[in-house]
């Protein structure tokens, strides 16, 4: 780097090229939403039989292709962006200090030496001549002694090597930039092929990694989410940001863009989808690079006279080493293999797109689902799994949420509904070691209020929506205590299966009079075993300890899960503890209609 080439350095060239790297990201996310929210949608509701779904089944190929190129341009109209930030200050610098040297009539040399002419005579004798300065970076005592040392007479000498420091200073700060830059965008290179594999979106992580530590100080100078910020606060950030500001923040930092309640569905799917992507690619080409456990396991040992059935002492050495993270990558990669099925899945029997509002691999996984944008629908419903869930098993919740939106579509086709999975906390893990304890769900109730303002927070469509929340087995007692520590910002709500909410009264948990909605299956165990360590108590008439949202005096509506009609019409029982969103059960049905606010249509137990 030298005076010529920073002078001569056309940054409005990389302005320029960022811009149009971020015209082709738009275009290519234009293109994958085309292919997945609407022609393969679409084909789904026209076309049947094998060559459609190879049909299908190719377009979401492409849909992925396009995806990539969103994601990898935007990096690199972000990193370009980031490098104009960087060197502009420098390249200022240096024009600045040029136009005082030519003020002077300074002559300034490649190396940024500044020559400066003979001064007018002394009084006491001859005139100083001209010399030249050479720019020093040191600042300190030690250059003004050096400067000092080397004093030169001629008055010039001052402002040239004053000139000379700052030239001297912009174009170490512009190599360090030049240096700084180079190889980042140099691996922001695609593979000349068609095909984006997992090792592809694990090199998309490495870009985005190293783009985002090259640009920390383009990011600062941006405007900051709020700190532990409402979902209102996020959302007017969200807001007072331009769009390139928008999209720096989106490439850089999808984790927290995707993570902000209060932001619009289609910025955190946008940001979530980048995550997932890029986690399943570092994970499976990890879980690649582990060696497979051992084929034999087990063996036996004889314990006196009884035969015991132990772990191999290969398949322990292997336990040892990888057992542990080769579990997690397994588990999260299924989990993240569901939440892809759902995308893929869009259009068939008419499912609407499908929005990822959170996603993390981390500890056991967190993932929040929607079926239809809960921006724009009337009716939303939030529903929280129990015990035992987690990443691994979130496909299970969506299957379930899934259910839950095709019955409103059978009570009413036209109904605009958003059916939502919530897996925003750490459910217990053990049925037995955890989930007698309630610190679960009054460590997760703070965020399942945020996430229900935030729905508040980023809703665009008609009117007030309608919002019911939603809880199975604990889940509900985390509804419940989020109810009972705060707002819990619903119209409804409905329990299945609960063990307790640890309130004592319908009365208690935020919503209206008479919108607090129950189902107890026969042969579902778990609310009168869960009682004990989560129902509420309620001191006066009828009252007691030990309340669950089944007793008559907690004064809930209860809802019939038994069979029902005839013909066309019957519906299913639900037995036990998990089929209350089995299909065509009144289970089912009655949480539909709840959702939906037909009221008079629900049917309570015979």
């Amino acid at each position: 780097m030298d005076v010529e080439t920073l002078k001569a350095l056309k940054l409005h060239e990389f302005e320029e090229a960022a811009s149009g790297y971020r015209s082709s990201s738009d275009m290519a996310s234009g293109a994958k939403d085309a292919l997945e929210q609407r022609i393969t949608a679409q084909m789904r509701k026209v076309l049947k039989g094998e060559t459609a779904d190879a049909a299908v089944g190719q377009l979401r190929e492409v849909a992925k292709d396009f995806h990539y190129v969103q994601v990898e341009c935007g990096l690199v109209a972000t990193a370009l962006s980031a490098f104009v930030a960087d060197m502009r200050p420098a390249q200022d610098k240096l024009k600045r200090a040029l136009s005082e040297a030519a003020e002077h009539k300074f002559t300034v040399g490649a190396d940024g030496a500044v020559s400066y002419p003979a001064a007018g005579e002394n009084p006491g004798g001859s005139p100083p001549g001209p010399g030249d300065a050479k720019g020093t970076l040191d600042a300190g005592a030690r250059g003004l002694q050096r400067q000092a040392a080397n004093f030169d007479p001629n008055p010039n000498y001052a402002i040239a090597q004053g000139i000379a420091n700052r030239i001297a200073e912009a174009l170490k700060e512009a190599t360090d930039t030049d240096h700084k830059w180079a190889p980042q965008l140099r691996k922001l290179k695609a593979d000349d092929d068609l095909v984006v594999s997992d090792g592809d979106w694990a090199d998309v992580g490495k870009d985005t990694e190293g783009v985002r530590g090259a640009g920390q100080h383009y990011l600062d100078s941006l405007p900051q989410p709020p700190k532990d910020g409402s979902p209102k606060a996020n959302a007017d950030w969200w807001k007072g940001l331009n769009p390139d500001q928008q999209a720096a923040w989106t490439a850089l930092h999808p984790d927290t863009v995707g993570g902000l309640d209060g932001l619009p569905a289609t910025v955190r799917d946008e940001a979530n989808r980048m995550v997932l992507d890029e986690r399943h690619g570092q994970y499976q080409t990890e879980l690649n690079g582990i060696p497979k456990p051992p084929a034999n396991e087990w063996t036996w040992l004889r314990a006196g006279t009884v035969p015991v059935k132990v772990h191999t002492d290969e398949w322990m050495a292997w336990d040892k080493k990888y057992g542990d993270r080769y579990r997690h990558l397994e588990s999260s990669l299924k989990g993240m293999g569901a939440i892809q099925n759902r995308f893929d899945r869009t259009g068939e029997e008419g499912m609407p797109e499908a929005y990822l509002l959170g996603f993390s691999p981390e500890g056991h996984g967190r993932a929040i689902l929607a079926n239809g944008n809960p921006d724009t629908a009337k009716h939303q419903a939030v529903y929280v799994p129990g015990t035992t869930s987690n990443l691994e098993g979130f496909g299970g919740s969506i299957d379930r949420t899934t259910e839950l939106w095709r019955q409103t579509q059978h009570a009413d086709h036209n109904a605009s509904v958003s059916t939502i999975a919530w897996l925003g906390y750490d459910a217990p893990q053990d049925i037995v070691k955890d989930s007698p304890f309630e610190h679960y769900a009054y460590d997760g109730a703070p965020a399942y209020r945020k996430f229900m303002d935030g729905l508040d927070a980023s809703y665009s469509g008609p009117g007030e929506p309608h919002r019911t929340a939603i809880g199975h087995s604990y889940g509900t007692t985390l509804i419940g205590a989020a109810a009972e520590k705060g707002d819990l910002n619903a119209d409804d709500v409905i329990f299945a299966g609960s063990p307790g909410v640890k309130v004592g009264s319908a009365g208690e948990m935020d919503v209206p009079k008479g919108h607090v909605w129950n189902e107890e299956a026969d042969g579902d165990k778990v609310p009168d075993i869960g009682r004990w360590g989560h129902g509420g108590s309620q001191w006066k008439m009828g009252g007691g300890v030990f309340l669950i949202p089944s007793d008559e005096a907690f004064g809930a509506n209860q809802m019939n899960t038994h069979p029902e009609g005839s013909g066309p019409t019957e519906t299913k029982g639900a037995h036990g503890h998990s089929e209350y969103w089995n299909r065509d059960t009144t289970a089912l049905k009655n949480q539909a209609l709840v959702v939906l606010g037909q009221y008079g249509n629900v049917t309570a137990p015979r």
